[in-house]
């Protein structure tokens, strides 16, 4: 059987482990974010659509990472306040994580890999790359930075995955 992300657990942003098993059945949207980054406004977006589908079973999972440009140079604390402040975030967020090269976090080395994801694999570009899961915990889209929240492109998958 192919593994899934329920296989894997992340810390918190408060520092708590965390399953993502409890998301089974879910349909989940993993972002990796920055505050310092010209996608960052993304985060408006992002909580616009944790409010709108939510409902329906879409999770926004927010992993602030420093990879590209040291655009996330934060504690995770500061992190929190930057978004629940600024863009008044409710959506999951969780402690800040290596999403490419050396020391790469379990979950994005699931998602990057061309064994476990292999239609959608590859290192990540930039910020705030998002990956669509199906409710299976199988990976079924990837949108590049560019890709806005709002965009109809996201907007469908996800309505589709629902």
């Amino acid at each position: 059987m192919k593994p899934t992300i329920y296989n894997l657990s992340v810390k918190t942003i408060d520092g708590a482990t965390k399953s993502l098993f409890d998301y089974k059945g879910d349909v989940l949207l993993i972002v990796n974010l920055a505050s310092k980054c010209g996608y960052t406004p993304q985060y408006a977006g992002l909580e616009q659509l944790h409010r709108e589908f939510g409902a329906r079973g879409l999770r926004v999972l927010g992993f602030p990472a420093n990879e590209f440009g040291a655009q996330e140079p934060g504690t995770d604390a500061e992190i929190k306040d930057f978004c629940t402040t600024t863009y008044d975030v409710t959506f999951p967020m969780f402690a800040k994580v290596v999403a490419k090269g050396e020391g790469i976090a379990p979950l994005y080395r699931y998602l990057t890999s061309e064994q476990d994801d292999p239609k959608f694999s590859g290192d990540l570009r930039w910020n705030f790359t998002k990956f669509l899961v199906g409710r299976d915990g199988q990976v079924i889209g990837r949108f590049d930075s560019k890709v806005d929240p709002k965009s109809p492109e996201l907007i469908s998958a996800i309505t589709a995955a629902l």
